[in-house]
C-alpha cells in the first residue's frame, strides 16, 4: 500500500474516531441522563447534564428563522467540512499535526452536524466550573473542534511554518 493511501486512511480513521466518540457519548447521555439533570461528577467542578441546543455554540442563533438556521447550521457546515476533508485528503505534503488538527475539526463538526440534521438540535452535557472559570455546556464534538482549532492556532505561531 502506498504512503498516500496509508495517509488517507489515517485521516479517515481520525475523523471517524472523533465522530464516533461524540456520537457514542451523546447516545449514552440521551438514554441515561434526564433532560436538565444536574449531576455532580467531581464536586461542583465537573457537571454532567442533558441540554438540547437548537442553535450554535452557547445557544447562538436559537431564535433564528428556520430557513436561516438550516442555511447557517447545516448547509454551510456541510460545504465547509467537505472542502476541508477534500483538501487534506488530496494534499500530498502536509504536516502531521496539521492533519490531526483538521481531522479533529472535521470529525467534531460532522458530529454536531449529524445531530442538527437527525434531531433538530445538538445534545450538550458537560460543564466545568473551576473558581471564576465556568464553561458553557458542551459535548465531545465541541472538545474535538476546539482541540483541533487550538492545535492549528499553535502551529500557526511556529517560526518554521508547517506545510499546508
Amino acid at each position: 500500500m502506498s504512503s498516500t493511501r496509508i495517509r488517507r486512511w489515517g485521516i479517515i480513521v481520525l475523523v471517524i474516531l472523533n465522530f464516533g466518540c461524540d456520537q457514542i457519548s451523546k447516545n449514552v447521555v440521551r438514554k441515561e441522563v434526564s433532560p436538565n439533570d444536574y449531576i455532580q461528577v467531581v464536586g461542583d467542578s465537573f457537571i454532567l447534564t442533558n441540554v438540547e441546543n437548537s442553535g450554535a455554540m452557547l445557544g447562538f442563533g436559537q431564535n433564528f428563522p428556520p430557513i436561516l438556521k438550516i442555511a447557517l447550521f447545516q448547509v454551510l457546515p456541510i460545504m465547509v467540512l467537505l472542502v476541508l476533508l477534500y483538501r487534506i485528503l488530496k494534499k500530498k505534503e502536509m504536516n502531521l499535526w496539521l492533519i490531526v488538527g483538521f481531522a479533529f475539526v472535521i470529525g467534531g463538526g460532522i458530529g454536531n452536524l449529524v445531530d442538527r440534521i437527525a434531531y433538530g438540535s445538538v445534545t450538550d452535557f458537560f460543564q466545568i466550573k473551576l473558581g471564576f472559570l465556568k464553561t458553557g455546556i458542551f459535548n465531545m464534538a465541541d472538545v474535538s473542534v476546539t482541540s483541533g482549532v487550538l492545535l492549528l492556532l499553535l502551529l500557526s505561531f511556529r517560526k518554521d511554518k508547517p506545510v499546508i
